[in-house]
């Protein structure tokens, strides 16, 4: 139990709020402060977990930046091709602005 005597102050603090958080009705301090203490324990093997994995992520990305093969021509390629998105219009707007520019010019003539 010596590897938890390393444990923060704000570990200690958090555990015993949620200890005390989800306190029953009858529930010695004792209890809760071996909640607490059980709180605090997962927390601390929860971090260790995340940094071993921390650790095994960048120790895989190093390997992989050592292992990276040189591009050939077909990837080269393929990252160089440019992806033209070709979007349809609706044609009402251009049929609309049509039949508007057709009155505009009847009245012009009709009117002269």
């Amino acid at each position: 139990m010596a590897k938890y005597d390393k444990i923060s102050p704000e570990t200690q603090q958090d555990a015993l709020k949620i200890a005390r958080a989800n306190q029953k009705p009858g529930q010695t301090k004792e209890q809760t402060q071996l909640i607490a203490q059980g709180i605090q324990k997962g927390i601390d093997e929860y971090k260790k977990q995340m940094k071993a994995r921390a650790r095994e992520a960048s120790r895989q990305k190093k390997l992989q930046s050592k292992a990276k093969p040189q591009p050939q021509a077909d990837q080269v390629e393929e990252s160089e091709i440019e992806l033209i998105e070709v979007s349809r219009q609706h044609p009402l707007p251009w049929l609309l602005l049509l039949l508007s520019w057709l009155g505009i010019a009847a009245a012009w003539f009709w009117l002269r």
